[in-house]
């Protein structure tokens, strides 16, 4: 009897495993404040799942009017989901306005609160910062 209904069983069940997987990486989409830990300069990104299923994020509000030409610039690019490490990895990101590709990985701290790690090489040579998740695009002046 069970044999008979198997393929059934698994025909329900696969679709339910997968979009929680799928639910679950999807959590990082959504709209990020930052301060460049630079310059002091704030901006907005929007981190969105691409054509290929990664996490891709370009920039959609600055505080500096003079960089209003890197709105729309894909900067972060290639992040998946790590479900054993509960992060999202194997992305690359480039700074706006400089040479260079580094290494990427976020991961949900808290609340509202996401760390961002670039690195160049290994995780020990590059920079933390933080995000911080908004409900809602900002308008550009």
């Amino acid at each position: 009897m069970v044999k008979k209904f198997f393929p059934l069983i698994l025909l329900i069940t696969l679709p339910v495993v997968i979009l929680a997987q799928s639910s679950k990486a999807d959590e990082l989409i959504g709209y990020y404040y930052s301060v460049d830990p630079f310059s002091g300069e704030e901006s907005q990104t929007y981190i969105y799942r691409n054509a290929e299923g990664k996490y891709d994020g370009s920039v959609c509000w600055v505080s500096n009017e003079k960089k209003k030409n890197f709105l729309g610039l894909v900067f972060l690019k290639g992040l998946t989901y790590n479900e054993k490490d509960n992060e999202w990895q194997g992305g690359s990101v480039q700074y706006p306005g400089k040479k260079g590709t580094y290494k990427l990985y976020m991961k949900h701290e808290s609340g509202k609160k996401w760390k961002v790690r670039g690195y160049w090489g290994v995780s020990m040579f590059g920079k933390t910062m933080y995000w911080y998740k908004e409900d809602k695009k900002r308008v550009q002046k």
